[in-house]
Order: C-alpha cells, then sequence, then structure tokens
C-alpha cells in the first residue's frame, strides 16, 4: 500500500504527515507519542467497509503529534499523525 505524506519544514526539522488513504473510523491507535518508529511501523489502524486499514510510517522517526481519537471519523487524505524525521 502507498501512503501518501508531505514534508513540512519547521527551521532545521522536518516533519512527515500521515495521512488517510480511505474515509473511515479510527479503530485502533498502536503507538504512543514519543515512539521511536521505524519504516513499516504500524501508528493506527482504520476501519472502512468492515476492513482493516493499518496506517503505516514509511520512513524512521519519532512520533510527535496524533491528530485523531479512537472511534473518531476521517476523511480520505486527512492528516491523522505527525512524525519527524529522525535523520
Amino acid at each position: 500500500m502507498s501512503w501518501r505524506h508531505q514534508l513540512l519544514r519547521k527551521g532545521d526539522r522536518v516533519k512527515n504527515e500521515l495521512n488517510a488513504e480511505v474515509t473511515g473510523t479510527v479503530w485502533k491507535i498502536t503507538a504512543d507519542i514519543g515512539d521511536v518508529l521505524d519504516a513499516g511501523s504500524i501508528v493506527m489502524i482504520l476501519e472502512s467497509m468492515k476492513m482493516e486499514i493499518p496506517v503505516v510510517v514509511e520512513d524512521p522517526g519519532t512520533l510527535i503529534e496524533i491528530l485523531v481519537k479512537e472511534g473518531e471519523a476521517v476523511t480520505e487524505g486527512q492528516s491523522v499523525a505527525s512524525i519527524e524525521d529522525n535523520r
């Protein structure tokens, strides 16, 4: 699965925004703020049409923001979390 992300620059800090690929509901958040995540780590699981869709980190980094709550509805393309680049 290909997850879209946008790079935002704040000084020397680079943030990767993780976006929902589908419209659905946040079923479970599996990572905590401050977690150091490898590429392929699952941050949360969305539920859409009885299917579970993981939100996966593409590049390693530290989870710095979770923008949604469990049970919250999300739309396709909505930012759901931010990862700070560790490089």
